[in-house]
Order: structure tokens, then sequence, then C-alpha cells
């Protein structure tokens, strides 16, 4: 018996979507990277000029918003298709600047409210593997199986500035390092739903591991689930 519902969390550029992406594929589930609710809402916001500060302009324009994910429409390497308001935003909401405001904006309680209540109904339909920083502990506590992945920060480091190469953006390491570390203790502090290890998470440190070796155990990890495990 394999897990109807697979909670992964875990720091930005630690490998969580990745896995996510291959264990969705592995069991045909429904692939949920719940950051990019977050970066929708963040990317309307500068794109509307909502000052990223006012908190209750940001919760408003979360709430109005009409968000929505689907399975990729385009062959061009996106892994689904984000769309606010009709307008397909996919690619827009991986800009640096979207990268530099969205811890902000997602500790908001009244933009984390808006999009937790979508997230729960896509849970509850199962068959789905959803990642982001608190799924495990606030989103779906009652996941059937919850993984938290972690890498050291250089490594991390390492692998978006690697992503931001191959996007043809520029960009040093040690200012690539400073910023995730930044996001680390913004995320890790704030007061509404901070990044943490669920109790009853498998810790999944993929630092020296390969892609291949690292889809490999995730792959390992569900197929010998055992349900009985988990009451």
């Amino acid at each position: 018996m394999r897990p109807s519902t697979i909670a992964i969390d875990g720091p930005a550029a630690s490998g969580k979507s990745t896995i996510g992406y291959h264990l969705a594929r592995h069991l045909a589930y429904l692939y949920l990277d719940t950051g990019v609710l977050y970066r929708a809402v963040t990317w309307a916001a500068l794109d509307r000029e909502v000052p990223i500060a006012d908190e209750d302009a940001v919760n408003r324009l979360a709430e109005a918003l009409a968000i929505d994910v689907t399975a990729a429409t385009e062959a061009d390497g996106r892994q689904y298709t984000v769309r606010v308001d009709e307008l397909d935003v996919t690619w827009a909401i991986r800009a640096p600047e979207v990268d530099a405001a969205v811890s902000p904006v997602s500790a908001y309680p009244g933009v984390r409210e808006a999009l937790i209540r979508r997230q729960r109904e896509i849970a509850a339909q199962g068959r789905v593997v959803m990642v982001g920083r608190d799924i495990g502990t606030v989103v779906i506590p009652d996941a059937d199986l919850k993984l938290f992945v972690v890498a050291s920060a250089e490594e991390r480091a390492h692998r978006r500035q690697l992503e931001q190469h191959a996007k043809g953006e520029q960009s040093e390491f040690d200012d690539v390092l400073a910023s995730l570390q930044r996001r680390d203790r913004i995320d890790s502090n704030r007061q509404t739903s901070p990044l943490k290890v669920a109790p009853d998470a498998v810790i999944f440190d993929n630092t020296n591991l390969s892609i291949d070796e690292m889809l490999q155990r995730a792959e390992r990890l569900v197929d010998d689930f055992d349900p009985n495990a988990c009451v």
C-alpha cells in the first residue's frame, strides 16, 4: 500500500521540488509546489504596485486573486502552468525580484489563510505530492508520509547559482549564499507557520547525493511505506 498524501518540506534549494516532482511522476499523482501560490501573490503585488510592506493590502490581494495551477500546457521545460486571473505567469514568478520579496509575503497570516484553504481542498482529494515549508506541520499534518529535505547551505547556494546561470542570470556565489541564509532566518523565525520539522517526518539529507541517488532513495521510501508505522 502506497501513501495517498505525501508532504515534503525543507528550506530553499534543498531539492524538495525535484524530489516531489519525481515522486509525483513515479506514482502518477498530482504534483503541487505550494510555493508557486505565494510566488503568484508576490508577483501580482509587484506587478500592480501594491507595497510588499503593506500587509493589509497584500492580504486583500491574496483573497481577490484567481490563482490556478494545472498540468503543464507548454513544452518549454515547465513542470506545471500557473495562471493569475487567467494570465500565464509560470516563468514570471521565478524572477529575482519575486525571490527577494516572497518570504515576507508568505509570512502574512491573511495570505496564508487564503492559500492554505485551497491547498487543503486539493489534499483532501488524495493521490497528491505537496511541497512547501509547512505542509507536514500546518497544511496537512495528517499526511500519510512526510519528508523534510535538507542539504548544506553551501550546496544549496551552488544549486541555486547553477539554476540562475542556466536562465542567463549572472550571480556571485557569496551573494546567493547570503540570500539563502537570510531567507532561512526569515522562514525559521516567522511567527506564522515557521519552517520546522514535523515530529513524524523522515529527515532526508541529500547534501552528498547525486540527483539519481536522491531520486532512487525517495522512491524506496515511498515503495517501502508501511501504513501501520504511522498509527
